[in-house]
């Protein structure tokens, strides 16, 4: 991360979430954050890999001349690009991934200004994570900023962030090896006969079985991070 900002909102969401894959949405206090509000926008989960602005700061509004709140948030990327947005967007949302994007702000002059953006999961109801705490920061100074309005955005990078190390599919692995060595393997203290012990026993390694197959699929994606 290169911008003091974006390494900035990232600790502050890490020391929210603790030993969570992420923080629940109410946690987030704004007066903790109020040096970046400006730039900070929190994403919300409508349909699909599809997310829509539901906060936006000011100073983040000013570069498109216009109110994000409402907005879809894939109005303004590239056509080319969106195949990795929409990856990116569902690794955060299914697996609590973080994400830190490069891209071009570009107005209707073809003129360009360098943004780093971070995106990062927040639970909220279910057990998925459909809202994202985001901020996006100008790593250059141009004039035009503010007067004519950003209208498409051209990814530069993209870089996946597994702040535990993993995935969040790959949590359901170790849990369920965890749930084996300290509930199972206890010659019978739970009270549990043989029959009985047996069986959970099997049920519990099938669903390991299933999980790790699931892991396999799902261990590698495919993010096209730039443009040709």
């Amino acid at each position: 991360m290169k911008s003091v900002s974006t390494r900035e909102l990232y600790a502050y969401w890490q020391d929210l979430r603790g030993e969570r894959p992420a923080p629940e949405r109410r946690d987030i206090e704004p007066a903790a954050i109020k040096t970046l509000l400006s730039d900070v926008f929190i994403l919300e989960h409508t349909t699909g890999a599809d997310f829509k602005y539901r906060l936006a700061g000011s100073s983040l509004c000013a570069a498109y001349c216009r109110e994000l709140k409402g907005r879809p948030f894939g109005l303004f990327w590239n056509k080319e690009d969106h195949e990795a947005l929409e990856t990116t967007l569902t690794a955060i949302r299914e697996d609590a991934a973080a994400a830190v994007i490069g891209y071009r702000g570009v107005n209707d002059r073809h003129q360009s200004a360098s943004f780093e953006m971070l995106l990062l999961p927040l639970r909220y109801g279910g057990e998925d994570f459909p809202r994202i705490l985001g901020i996006a920061i100008p790593t250059d100074s141009e004039y035009w900023l503010g007067v004519h309005p950003i209208t498409s955005h051209e990814m530069v990078s993209m870089r996946l962030i597994w702040p535990d190390e993993q995935p969040g599919f790959m949590r359901q692995v170790v849990n369920a090896d965890t749930l084996l060595d300290n509930t199972f393997l206890n010659d019978g203290s739970s009270g549990a006969d043989a029959d009985d012990h047996n069986f959970a026993m099997t049920r519990l390694n099938s669903t390991i079985a299933e999980t790790r197959a699931t892991a396999r699929r799902q261990a590698f994606r495919v993010i096209n991070g730039g443009r040709s």
